[in-house]
């Protein structure tokens, strides 16, 4: 086939998130974190599923759902149905699970991603409850190996958000991901924390000649659980397929895996059909009703959304659209930022975001925790910015604080006391400094003066060095720059 041949993709994207209750989708377990409890410690007959059990729904997981929903912009279903998706794996107890199938919780909505050619809103099709699977750990030693299952995991509730395939490239894919990912954290229905999977991703994936209007045969890939793996995964399954069509070799329908180490797709299974799945309603389980008054309760209590927020951002405190995202991205940080700037109004928005995005962001990767578990709060931020924006400090003085206080909690003008770090701008004690510097270096000096202007940024180092970091870099400026010509006009 002709290579010149344009092929475009279209992907859509199912993403099944945990939601934040207590205990389970159909029982009274608790939810526990499968990565630290105890394996089996949270099972009971109804989501281990032995004969004879009742499930019965839990409300607060319908209360998240909902929130989701219209957060999404989705039209809420008065009465939605669960149904039995019977399918025989190890890690499904009951050789069903239970979910929605024709008559979902809710249907068309919207979500706005940010897009290198501008904003686009992407169709979500449905956005329906179900219940998770155990979790099987592959164990291979003594040239034998085996699989041990867990089913702490097996009934939490589960939210499936399918999107319509809209999305076009893996970047989008990814803005996507991101912006879904920001609005369960925002309704606070899911953690977002991907590494524990949590958060799944599963892109639908196909090619076709571009300008057709016929979809092309797709493959899914399964349980994808960071950005980074979405998004070359996606890439990769794109390329595969546009090879294959190029080389006239057929695309299969069928679920893949995707390789992290190698960076490749493989196939897992052929892909089953709806017909494969056997759907039947749920006969222990009666159609869930949920009332206009609910839903306006739960509409009520939504928080502002990141894309509200964003717009918010730009229009209030013109910042460009890289600090807008590193700042929505979570809501408390969001917050946070806010409060710093209502309590130190004399600081300038952009100057408080760069503090938020560089040292704060910073100081949070370096020790793993989050801005709501450390020490440092809004209030102390702003006060630590005030004595910057006045001179008290200067900038390398206020970072050490920074860090002093994102440790101990201790306010900035308590730790400046203490260890004496208050800058120091009196002109006679800084020419002190700059003239001893001077003296010390005649030879750094004439080189100065025979053109190597780079010293001079040496020279101020110097002089810093000399302070212990407390003279105003400014004042040092000024003075070096006024010894440094009077030097020269003395030599002649």
């Amino acid at each position: 086939m002709d290579r010149a041949v344009e092929y475009e993709a279209v992907i859509g994207l199912e993403v099944h998130a945990e939601l934040e209750t207590r205990s389970k989708m159909f029982c009274a377990c608790p939810v526990v974190d499968v990565t630290q409890a105890e394996p089996n410690s949270a099972v009971c007959p109804v989501c281990a599923g032995m004969p004879g059990v009742l499930p019965v729904v839990n409300r607060r997981a319908v209360e998240y759902a909902l929130r989701v929903a219209l957060a999404l912009e989705c039209e809420i279903a008065p009465m939605s149905l669960f149904a039995r998706k019977n399918y025989f794996y190890p890690d499904l107890p009951k050789g069903y699970q239970i979910s929605q199938y024709d008559q979902p919780l809710a249907r068309n909505g919207r979500l706005i991603i940010s897009t290198p050619t501008g904003e686009r809103a992407i169709s979500i099709r449905r956005v329906h409850l179900e219940e998770d699977t155990g979790k099987l750990t592959h164990v291979h030693e003594n040239g034998g190996s085996y699989s041990l299952l867990d089913l702490n995991r097996a009934g939490v509730p589960l939210l499936e958000i399918v999107s319509e395939p809209h999305l076009t490239s893996a970047e989008e894919v990814r803005a996507y991901a991101v912006a879904l990912r920001s609005i369960l954290r925002y309704v606070g229905a899911n953690s977002g924390d991907m590494q524990k999977g949590v958060l799944r991703i599963e892109p639908n994936v196909s090619v076709r000649l571009r300008g057709d209007k016929e979809l092309g045969v797709r493959t899914e890939i399964k349980n994808l659980n960071s950005f980074r793996a979405l998004e070359r995964a996606v890439a990769h399954e794109v390329a595969r397929q546009i090879e294959l069509l190029r080389r006239g070799e057929p695309v299969f329908q069928e679920t893949r895996g995707w390789d992290e180490v190698r960076e490749v797709t493989f196939t897992q299974r052929r892909k089953e059909t709806e017909d494969d799945y056997r759907y039947f309603p749920e006969p222990d389980l009666p159609p869930l009703e949920i009332s206009r008054e609910w839903i306006e309760e739960v509409r009520r209590s939504l928080p502002e959304l990141p894309y509200v927020k964003r717009q918010r951002f730009q229009r209030e405190y013109a910042l460009n659209t890289y600090e807008i995202d590193l700042l929505i991205e979570d809501r408390f940080v969001a917050d946070f930022f806010e409060d710093v700037i209502r309590s130190a109004p004399q600081v300038s928005p952009h100057a408080v975001a760069n503090w938020m995005i560089g040292e704060v962001f910073s100081l949070l990767n370096q020790t793993g925790v989050l801005l709501e578990e450390s020490h440092l709060s809004p209030e102390g931020l702003a006060a630590l910015l005030t004595m910057v924006q006045r001179q008290e400090i200067n900038q390398s003085t206020a970072k050490n604080v920074l860090a002093e206080m994102f440790i101990s909690g201790k306010s900035p003008e308590k730790i400046v006391s203490e260890q004496g770090l208050a800058q120091i701008s009196d002109e006679t004690v800084i020419q002190e400094w700059v003239e001893d510097v001077l003296q010390a270096y005649p030879r750094e000096v004439a080189a100065y003066w025979e053109g190597k202007e780079g010293l001079r940024q040496w020279f101020f180092g110097q002089v810093m060095r000399a302070a212990q970091g407390k003279a105003n870099p400014q004042v040092v400026h000024q003075v070096l720059q006024r010894q440094l010509e009077q030097r020269r006009k003395a030599k002649g």
